[in-house]
């Protein structure tokens, strides 16, 4: 794979005070992926092919890539990118989640007419609020 033409990876990391197992269930169900992130239909199999309610950017293909319950989960997400996450326990009660999107092309414009460096800078605005959100609901 050509690594000059990427642009870096969007890597959000935080501390969440809740145990490993809660947060895995949140990243590795569609009931918990679906409160904190978009809509879908996850299995947390290798090899099981899923969709993303994007909204206002449609219905997104995804396949997940790697299972390591419970501190690695990987999947791609359409045709251009994949997300990671893994946990680590922190401590007694605490397990720090890092989520990493990668798969951005320098000089690419996906579908939807919009350069990836265009949508990168947006989503990591977004990934911020995205990550919070997934705090907000393992520490409730």
């Amino acid at each position: 794979m050509e690594t000059e033409n990427l642009l870096p990876d969007i890597i959000q990391t935080g501390i969440f005070k809740a145990p490993i197992q809660k947060v895995w269930a949140a990243i590795s169900t569609s009931e918990g992926l679906s409160v904190w992130f978009m809509p879908n239909d996850l299995v947390a199999e290798v090899g099981h092919e899923f969709k993303i309610d994007a909204g206002p950017f449609g219905i997104q293909p995804c396949v997940v890539k790697e299972v390591d319950e419970p501190n690695r989960i990987s999947f791609a997400w359409g045709k251009d990118w994949v997300l990671t996450i893994t946990l680590q326990t922190i401590g007694d009660n605490q397990t720090e989640c890092t989520l990493i999107h990668s798969g951005w092309k320098a000089d690419y414009v996906n579908e939807f007419g919009m350069p990836h460096a265009v949508v990168r800078e947006r989503m990591k605005g977004g990934w911020v609020g995205i990550h919070q959100a997934l705090g907000k609901y393992v520490e409730a």
